[in-house]
């Protein structure tokens, strides 16, 4: 199969058409081989609409999403990124790919150590790993200016909210299937914050170790 076929097409075909049309993030996707970060049985599929296991049940976003939520951050070279739900390591490349330090924390030590192994093969420097619940955050490399979360939330969760700077963004998939929103969360005081919802979509709750968190703005 021609990989760099598949990810051109993968960027016209599926990226593009929903909206993402920064070039800077388009570059990165261009650059970053998605098939070398998906389980081998899977590796056809990997530039496809479709969320891949990863196994311990776990899935990757749809390429589409995943754009969508690097465009929406609007990440500088100088930025500080942090990641909720390491996974396969894909999206932690894309972050890493444009800003200068991102800090991932993957509840599942099997998946973390895996993404670790594939991000230090391509010679990524600037990402710190953690393993362990990141659902509040991760207050050892705080402020951050963005910070993602790779799995849906119940409700908006304060307590990471407070690790941004002022002007910081927090992506998330807010509710419960069948009904969710991804939102973009400004925060623009030291207790005030904007939210922007940016689409609808469907993903799995975020592993954290609780069965259902529930934070508030």
């Amino acid at each position: 199969m021609n990989f760099e076929e598949a990810r051109t097409n993968m960027v016209e075909q599926q990226i593009r058409t929903w909206e993402v049309l920064d070039q800077t993030v388009l570059d990165s996707i261009s650059a970053i081989p998605r098939d070398e970060f998906v389980p081998e049985a899977y590796r056809t599929v990997a530039y496809s609409d479709f969320e891949i296991p990863i196994g311990y049940g776990e899935k990757m976003m749809t390429p589409k999403i995943e754009a969508r939520l690097v465009q929406s951050v609007n990440l500088s070279s100088a930025d500080r990124v942090l990641e909720v739900g390491t996974g396969s390591g894909y999206l932690t490349a894309l972050l890493a790919h444009q800003c200068a330090q991102v800090t991932t924390i993957e509840y599942r030590s099997e998946l973390l150590e895996e993404a670790q192994k594939r991000l230090r093969l391509r010679g990524y420097n600037n990402i710190l790993f953690e393993q362990g619940n990141g659902i509040e955050g991760w207050g050892q490399n705080e402020p951050y200016e963005a910070v993602v979360l790779t799995g849906s939330v119940a409700t908006a969760c304060l307590a990471i909210g407070q690790q941004l700077t002022i002007g910081g963004r927090l992506f998330m998939v807010l509710g419960e299937a069948p009904v969710m929103e991804a939102q973009l969360i400004t925060r623009v005081g030291e207790s005030e914050f904007v939210s922007e919802t940016l689409f609808e979509t469907a993903l799995a709750p975020l592993v954290s170790g609780e069965a259902k968190p529930q934070f508030k703005f």
